[in-house]
């Protein structure tokens, strides 16, 4: 499995792809990432990926429907997975992931 994640501060990107003990994390977690950080039907291969967030601008309402679904969608890849939303104005999600190596990752996500 791979997938392609644009590299920090640079316009090029970088192949992830599975580990060399046969596990997917970080091309899931590169995936999830990139999951919340679209806009619903934005994504050209997967139309159920993706939040609502321009929508979530004009409404002044966090879209957490749609990011439980993601959640929902993703939490089977990992052996543990927590989206929560962080208490700043602005769309930002915290997430909480358990590796299967047993691994922990805590990262800020935001539009």
């Amino acid at each position: 499995m791979r997938t392609w994640g644009r590299v920090a501060g640079s316009t090029t990107w970088q192949e992830i792809t599975t580990d060399s003990n046969g596990l997917n994390d970080a091309v899931m977690v590169t995936t999830l990432c990139q999951c919340l950080k679209l806009n619903i039907n934005e994504s050209p291969f997967w139309a159920n990926y993706g939040i609502n967030a321009q929508q979530s601008v004009v409404t002044s309402v966090f879209p957490d429907f749609y990011v439980n679904q993601t959640q929902a969608q993703f939490s089977g890849y990992f052996a543990s997975l927590v989206i929560s939303k962080d208490t700043t104005p602005i769309p930002v999600y915290n997430v909480a992931i358990t590796l299967h190596n047993g691994a922990k990752i805590n990262t800020q996500v935001a539009q």
